[in-house]
């Protein structure tokens, strides 16, 4: 994969592991790191060695959403673009939405490994993640009814399909922080770890996903974000159009020859 400037990547095993790095910024969203995020995430639904991505962010935050002293600015025309990338996410919007993943869905399970605090689009970020690993010192959490701003990274559609609408309620209208224990207890999360052993976990789960199938991890992944909202029936059908063509296929003959004969199965994705 090739190298970004906001963005620190490194791949083992079938897994890819993507660092926001502004850890002077606690990995705060301007211009560079939402194009390198954005293209970084694109560069690893492409590659098929990528079976599972880690996210995380470097030093002591996950993401502290949009950089308010420069990126609100110039979507806002307070200030004019300063560089060839800045001129680019001030023409397109749209960019800044597929970076966190509101407008780009991804195929390639994602693990989060919230080492620090995921406030504003670093929450909305993590939405758009499948399975969560966060430090216990780690605070969630959307500050922009504070500053009459909106959440419009997903938080409005997301948060409340992802856990009880009194508590996604209480989180967008109060802007109020919630720890890591509360985050689990509602769902939000899936583990809560010493910061040590946040990567730890994280990888172990991208791990086991990307020893996987890829054909059905993959169907299993479009067919929960195709049921989502659809009457029980559509989903169903959504289902069997996805699963079927995983039955008819060479891993899926490989899957259980493998279990038969008390080996580890060898996937290539046919």
């Amino acid at each position: 994969m090739e190298s970004f400037k906001t963005v620190l990547t490194a791949t083992e095993n079938g897994v890819l592991t993507l660092t926001m790095n502004r850890p002077q910024k606690r990995n705060a969203l301007d211009a560079a790191l939402n194009a390198d995020l954005l293209a970084a995430f694109i560069a690893a639904e492409a590659d098929d060695a990528v079976r599972a991505i880690v996210l995380t962010g470097a030093g002591k935050g996950f993401c502290a959403g949009a950089d308010l002293a420069t990126l609100i600015p110039l979507f806002t025309g307070a200030r004019q673009p300063r560089d060839e990338v800045e001129r680019k996410v001030q023409a397109d919007p749209t960019l800044a939405m597929r970076a966190i993943l509101r407008d780009l869905d991804l195929d390639k399970p994602v693990v989060a490994a919230v080492n620090g605090n995921a406030i504003a689009g670093g929450l909305e970020l993590l939405y758009a993640t499948d399975i969560r690993v966060a430090a216990d010192t780690a605070r969630f959490g959307l500050q922009e009814v504070c500053w009459s701003v909106f959440p419009m990274g997903g938080s409005t559609v997301r948060l409340p399909r992802q856990v009880p609408y009194a508590r996604a309620m209480e989180i967008l209208l109060t802007g109020e922080l919630m720890d890591a224990a509360t985050a689990l207890e509602i769902g939000l999360i899936n583990r809560v770890v010493p910061p040590a052993r946040v990567m730890e976990e994280a990888e172990r789960f991208a791990r086991r996903i990307a020893a996987n199938g890829p054909l059905a991890v993959t169907a299993v992944k479009r067919a929960v974000r195709a049921s989502i909202g659809r009457p029980l029936k559509e989903g169903l059908a959504k289902e069997m159009e996805l699963a079927i063509p995983v039955f008819l296929s060479e891993d899926a003959r490989e899957g259980p020859r493998a279990f038969k004969e008390k080996r580890p199965p060898v996937f290539t994705g046919e």
